[in-house]
């Protein structure tokens, strides 16, 4: 994969996302897996029968602070979405044996374009929100795999119901290592897959950036508060992914 954070965004324009290696320590590995696994439901999270869904939870602990700014990780979604870009969500997934995964998708458009634009070489769609995979487990083709399919977010427009494919380009895997993260652009078409293993569940963190006016929906909305523990110890930088920023329009 590209080194230098300038070959990065390239290949976010032009695939519309990046792995990037070894982006947490072993102990942050399993300090992360002990976390969620301490993690109870609140509001919209759910424990069901073969996945748990976990929302916000950097505003439950300070120990979810690095993760919203990950070396190497922050650097490109800044280069993405500006300086100035925000956290929009944190959520902890665990997707036991038996998970199924969800259908090709894409998760946000700012607006449907026509595909003839996009396909010009000169044309480069801004990005406005992006999401990244931290993966706490080795992936492979039967752990639940994040399946892409690289350029697709040229097309303009979400996946119809009956797609499963773009320009006759399948879904990939992203075969991977624990340590490892995917950041990709929201509007490419992407899926979930099957956890087909026996024993082994999948640990995964998602970060999701937004640019400056793009919302931070904090569930439960009227009735979120920040924690003072969380907001004492963050740094700088780290406040202003939560949302401290300097006076702008519409402020």
């Amino acid at each position: 994969m590209p080194k230098t954070t300038a070959a990065q965004l390239r290949a976010m324009h032009e695939q519309g996302f990046v792995l990037l290696p070894q982006a947490l320590r072993q102990q942050q590995i399993e300090d992360v897996h002990t976390a969620i696994d301490r993690l109870e439901p609140i509001h919209w999270d759910y424990q069901g029968l073969v996945d748990d869904h976990y929302k916000c939870v950097f505003n439950r602990d300070p120990l979810w602070l690095p993760y919203l700014d990950l070396p190497g990780v922050i650097d490109l979604a800044e280069a993405c979405l500006g300086a100035d870009c925000h956290v929009i969500g944190q959520t902890a997934w665990r997707s036991r044996p038996g998970f199924i995964g969800g259908e090709l998708h894409a998760d946000y458009l700012a607006m449907e374009l026509p595909e003839a634009l996009l396909a010009e070489p000169a044309f480069e769609l801004p990005m406005q929100v992006c999401t990244a995979h931290i993966y706490l487990d080795r992936i492979d083709a039967d752990l639940c795999p994040t399946l892409v399919i690289p350029g697709s977010h040229r097309a303009g427009r979400k996946p119809r119901p009956d797609e499963t494919s773009w320009h006759g380009h399948e879904p990939e895997p992203v075969i991977c290592d624990a340590g490892d993260v995917l950041l990709f652009r929201s509007d490419l078409w992407h899926a979930g897959s099957r956890n087909r293993t026996a024993d082994r569940s999948r640990y995964l963190l998602q970060v999701h950036y937004g640019r400056r006016m793009v919302a931070q929906k904090f569930s439960p909305y009227l009735q979120w508060r920040f924690n003072p523990d969380v907001i004492a110890a963050a740094t700088p930088r780290q406040r202003r992914l939560l949302g401290e920023h300097e006076a702008a329009e519409y402020d």
